[in-house]
């Protein structure tokens, strides 16, 4: 008996080595999700370059579908600081005709020390520019028209120099861009960005 129970003992103990060494190679083996790199990324002198996309659908009962993007570049002017511009993009298409919707929106970004961790960041966001579209002009609708927005957003880094992001902002303008008919609201984007780091480094 006591040999069967040492035996179960030595079998039990073998199982749980293996099982645990399995598990750490599986482990080892996963995509990266994460890189704790966020401090570095956001140093004086370095780029960030990217796009947003949001408003993305398609409504098959009226056969109207949209996609708005946002290409950017912007530079580190100081740790946590940077400016840039954003290029505004968006194609409306329905039926009997489309709209052509773009924008040029300079951008100013901070990044909270406050509440960051090795893996992401929180940051808010100004920007202020000019828009227009391809549209006639209606009431209410400008055809151009100046750009102001606040955004908060999100930076979660998945590798060392790649950050996911999620941003809510609020938009104000006349021209018919990313807010519906025009005038003013809110909107919710996902983002990729990518951080460059300086010659220097």
């Amino acid at each position: 008996m006591k040999r069967l129970l040492i035996l179960l003992i030595l079998l039990s103990i073998t199982g749980y080595t293996a099982f645990a060494q399995i598990t750490d190679e599986i482990r080892e083996r996963r995509p990266q999700t994460t890189a704790p790199v966020s401090s570095e990324a956001v140093r004086e002198g370095n780029w960030i370059i990217g796009a947003n996309i949001a408003n993305i659908g398609m409504n098959f009962k009226s056969d109207f579908f949209t996609l708005n993007i946002n290409p950017r570049a912007g530079y580190f002017i100081s740790d946590n600081a940077a400016i840039g511009t954003e290029v505004q993009l968006g194609l409306d298409v329905y039926d009997g005709g489309e709209t052509f919707r773009y924008g040029l929106t300079p951008f100013v970004r901070y990044y909270f020390p406050e509440g960051a961790a090795p893996t992401h960041r929180w940051f808010g966001e100004a920007v202020a520019g000019i828009a227009g579209s391809s549209e006639e002009d209606s009431e209410g609708d400008s055809v151009f028209s100046t750009v102001l927005g606040l955004r908060a957003g999100y930076a979660h880094f998945v590798a060392q120099n790649v950050a996911l992001e999620g941003i809510l902002g609020y938009t104000r303008t006349s021209a018919d861009i990313s807010v519906g008919s025009g005038s003013s609201g809110l909107n919710l984007a996902l983002g990729l960005q990518i951080y460059l780091p300086s010659r220097g480094r």
